[in-house]
């Protein structure tokens, strides 16, 4: 019988026209030999729920990549087969079981892994896009802004995954996933333990060097075992000098600014410690907003020091190479930094100020320094479900994890009833999220489907079987009410933001209480499209 081991991050691939969630190359030379006796056709169905439509490709580790269709949910799907199962697939397994725990907007979306002993497959999410580097092999490096969102994408995907105590230990260009739609999401994760966080993170800064210039810095992209200088995954290697040291982007590219300049260097620098995932992506959130481009190339020391009013640059604290990343630690070391800045911009030359002493990476420049405060990121959400305790068919339960997909056309929807209070049948419906762990939370986002909705936000402290009589008893539970309910609300995002800072928050129920009316006047009902939660 076959075994579900849950969902796993891999490669999937198609040479040219479509590349799904990897590299996108065609397999190696000396890749491993694919099995074609007792291959899958199409039509064939598997685990009685995955129809396999189009054979796609081969990918470099010899596995056999699918397009296919859920015929369940009636999604897409792509699905890679590994021959033989068994112990052969134990890491394949072993990624998906990682990987089921950590569920992002910027990570490919998984959804099964199962192992049928003479057989592998892992199911995933279907992404019609390219790689960051088929698409900077095609169209040159990127504008810094483009370069700023992705590098964003990348290290927010990281800080959800690095949150659970585990590393990705595949990023580089291969793995960076643009879609058509223009979602950026990470995949092939690995588990064979050979990386660290600190890997990762310096691989960001390899992702903003390649995107900015169109080399990467690293010597060596891991693509599937090849070596950027092997086979058809190879990278153009940045432009060194004598001593093997790389240039900087603004200097292999006009245009590129100061300060993205400088964090990339610092990311790259092995004598500079690097900051968190999450501080570092709140830093590159921080960054990707429009500027002026007369600003670009004088905004290195400005851009992370503190606008009055502001919370310091999260790098702040972190140190760093340049002033760039360290003036904003003290508001004394933030004020000279702007009278140099504003001195720049005037034209002053000469000016007088003394060089900025710059804080150690390794100890506060001051010891009644207050530490800072941990960067407000996107929570992952571990688990969502829909609660109905008021339902004897409870048949509007499907779909729930469309809620967290990152894909706001997509979503969770009620059944249609003939009145906005769901037609006297129930007191409401809701969306019960986990967080996984304990967070301090900021705010929790809902966007629906249409206006006119009514709603509130509960926390609890237990989550409870998903029936009817454990939905009643979570709705009973769930007492503390966050912010103010959105009652008859005539926009499509209700945002709910009453949280307190001294406690710490794992289970919300987002609760449904009232219906808009249909296009038409033809019934009652909403969409759930997305669900987000900010803290830290």
């Amino acid at each position: 019988m076959p075994s579900s081991t849950g969902p796993s991050i891999d490669t999937i691939t198609e040479g040219g026209r479509v590349t799904q969630v990897g590299e996108g190359q065609e397999a190696e030379e000396n890749a491993p030999p694919v099995m074609t006796f007792g291959a899958p056709t199409a039509g064939e169905i598997l685990a009685d729920r995955y129809e396999l439509v189009e054979h796609i490709n081969n990918d470099s580790a010899g596995r056999l990549v699918w397009r296919g269709v859920d015929v369940v949910l009636r999604r897409p799907v792509a699905v890679v087969l590994r021959y033989p199962g068994g112990d052969s697939a134990t890491e394949m397994l072993q990624a998906a079981v990682a990987a089921s725990r950590v569920i992002h907007p910027n990570l490919v979306g998984v959804y099964d892994a199962i192992d049928e002993a003479d057989r592998a497959y892992v199911v995933r999410e279907w992404v019609d896009g390219q790689s960051l580097r088929e698409l900077v092999a095609e169209d040159g490096p990127l504008d810094p802004g483009r370069a700023t969102a992705i590098g964003n994408a990348v290290a927010s995907a990281l800080a959800a995954v690095h949150a659970t105590g585990m590393v990705h230990g595949n990023v580089h260009p291969g793995t960076v996933m643009i879609s058509d739609d223009g979602r950026v999401v990470l995949a092939d994760a690995r588990t064979d333990g050979a990386d660290s966080q600190e890997t990762d993170l310096r691989a960001v800064g390899g992702v903003l060097y390649f995107a900015l210039t169109g080399h990467w810095p690293h010597g060596e992209a891991p693509l599937h075992g090849a070596t950027a200088g092997h086979g058809r995954a190879a990278l153009p290697d940045a432009v060194r000098d004598a001593a093997g040291s790389i240039a900087a982007p603004r200097q292999v590219r006009a245009g590129v600014p100061a300060y993205l300049d400088d964090l990339t260097m610092d990311l790259l620098d092995p004598e500079i410690a690097p900051p968190s995932s999450d501080v570092l992506a709140a830093e590159l959130s921080r960054l990707d907003i429009p500027v002026e481009d007369h600003f670009l190339d004088q905004a290195g020391p400005l851009r992370f020091t503190a606008e009055p009013g502001e919370e310091p640059s999260p790098l702040a604290s972190v140190g760093g190479r340049k002033v760039a990343l360290g003036i904003a630690a003290l508001l004394a070391v933030a004020l000279v930094g702007l009278l140099i800045g504003i001195s720049a911009l005037g034209g002053d030359k000469n000016p007088k100020t003394e060089p900025v002493a710059r804080p150690s990476s390794s100890a506060p420049a001051s010891g009644d320094a207050t530490p800072a405060a941990p960067a407000v990121r996107q929570l992952a959400i571990e688990d969502v479900r829909i609660i109905d305790p008021d339902s004897k068919t409870r048949d509007e339960l499907d779909d729930a994890e469309l809620v967290i997909d990152g894909n706001l056309d997509k979503g969770w929807e009620t059944d249609t009833y003939k009145g906005p209070e769901f037609g006297r049948l129930k007191k409401g419906m809701g969306v019960w999220v986990d967080l996984g762990s304990p967070h301090t939370v900021k705010s929790v986002q809902a966007v629906l489907s249409a206006t006119g909705a009514s709603a509130e936000l509960f926390a609890g402290a237990a989550e409870f079987p998903s029936t009817s009589a454990g939905d009643k008893q979570l709705v009973a539970s769930y007492k503390t009410a966050i912010g103010q309910p959105f009652e008859e609300h005539d926009g499509t995002k209700m945002t709910f933001d009453g949280f307190d800072p001294e406690k710490k928050y794992r289970y919300l129920l987002f609760w449904i209480t009232e219906l808009p009316q249909k296009e038409g006047g033809s019934g009652y009902k909403v969409g759930v499209q997305e669900i987000t939660v900010q803290g830290s």
